[in-house]
């Protein structure tokens, strides 16, 4: 289309700004390229990326199993409908049920999309009196509306209300809440172990325990949202697998496929019988190429050990940073688990995120103070090193900068 000129990323937010809606906030960089947990805009200027595709890139950017997979199934089939069976979904199914709680798989192409799956199978477990779900407040589940319901953020309703009726929240962390907010409506309990868009707050111990006691007793469905936390983000494949409570759906996105769209639910077979044809659907949930590609990300995650390096990475993380929080007066708290990191600072973090940016480190920054940082599971001792090196002389500075502005 440009005679094969690659534009600048002047003239490429300059096309954006004619002809793409403007509903992201996005930086003033375009990207081109990316290998591991480096990325490239189209000046030629090196990133390193702590958040790799929104923990998306799990693998980091382009992991060459991934793109092999990706490059043999496009020449082969590219999509066919779901009416037709599929090796590869069988075959990813099989993977997930067999690494997690053995329940059967719905495919999907996003966490928004599982988790109104598993909304409607609740429903439908639930039917015909029961049909109200206990959400937790500051939760994250994603943007349709089903899931912007559950979502437990007024900022995410604002301008969209009324939000659909049959969601109640609670704080997250607190059992005795959700217990209290049970009613002979409800059927559902919908929780992530950690609470990523909401500011990496990991499920205290006995929580999600006692959560399986209260479906148990109250013949309710338990859904854990790992959209974020799963795939091995957080050390296990699964992070429910760190208290060993087992969900009766959960719901997975993200990290899935290595960075190809894909989402999927997985449900205990005794619920998920209630799924009859003609009741839910995705086009393209489930088509060759993410199949391939999650299968594909499964296998590396296995043979490079990545389940154990996610340890060995927050842990990593957890030295550097807490070194930086006895020194720098801004960090109020650290929350790790595995290579899902959370920094809770005293103060408004964006600016951080800019200052960041401007030497070439990519972070990101939720509930306003909290920098998170969702490392790829490849990254290397070398790359933590220099990022947290960074992120700690852009801290220092700023604390320095707020000491004499207040003196």
């Amino acid at each position: 289309m440009n005679g094969g000129r690659r534009r600048s990323s002047a003239q490429i937010i300059e096309l954006f700004d004619r002809y793409v809606i403007g509903n992201y906030k996005r930086f003033p960089v375009c990207l081109v390229r990316g290998e591991g947990s480096y990325v490239w805009d189209a000046e030629g200027n090196r990133y390193l990326d702590l958040f790799p595709g929104w923990g998306c890139n799990l693998l980091g950017h382009c992991p060459p199993r991934v793109v092999q997979a990706v490059r043999e199934q496009v020449g082969e089939l590219i999509h066919v409908p779901n009416t037709w069976y599929m090796e590869a979904q069988g075959l990813l199914a099989q993977a997930l049920s067999l690494r997690s709680f053995g329940g059967q798989c719905f495919f999907c192409n996003s966490g928004a999309e599982a988790v109104e799956a598993a909304i409607k199978l609740a429903r439908l477990w639930g039917k015909p009196q029961r049909y109200k779900i206990i959400a937790m407040l500051n939760s994250f589940h994603g943007r349709t509306f089903g899931a912007l319901s559950a979502t437990g953020q007024a900022k995410y309703h604002h301008g969209f209300e009324p939000m659909l009726p049959g969601f109640r929240h609670v704080p997250f962390g607190d059992a005795d809440a959700v217990a209290d907010a049970i009613d002979d409506e409800t059927c559902a309990i919908l929780v992530e172990p950690v609470q990523g868009e909401g500011g990496v707050r990991i499920a205290p111990e006995g929580y999600l325990r006692a959560l399986r006691e209260l479906a148990d007793r109250h013949q309710l469905v338990l859904i854990f949202d790992e959209v974020q936390t799963g795939m091995g983000r957080t050390g296990k494949w699964f992070a429910y697998q760190h208290w060993e409570v087992e969900p009766d759906i959960m719901t997975l996105a993200k990290g899935l496929a290595g960075g190809v769209a894909a989402g999927a639910m997985i449900a205990k077979r005794e619920l998920a019988q209630r799924l009859q044809p003609g009741m839910h659907a995705a086009t393209f949930g489930g088509n060759p190429i993410a199949c391939r590609a999650a299968l594909a990300t499964v296998e590396t995650i296995e043979e490079q050990g990545l389940l154990e390096r996610a340890a060995a990475i927050g842990e990593r993380f957890r030295h550097h940073l807490q070194s930086l929080q006895a020194r720098c007066p801004l960090v109020r708290e650290i929350r790790i688990l595995g290579a899902m990191i959370g920094i809770e600072l005293q103060e408004d973090g964006n600016g951080i995120v800019q200052r960041c940016l401007e030497r070439r480190l990519l972070v990101n920054c939720t509930q306003q103070t909290v920098i998170r940082l969702l490392p790829a599971l490849t990254i290397t001792d070398e790359q933590i090193d220099e990022g947290c090196r960074i992120l700690e002389e852009v801290l220092l500075e700023a604390a320095e900068r707020d000491a004499v502005a207040a003196s």
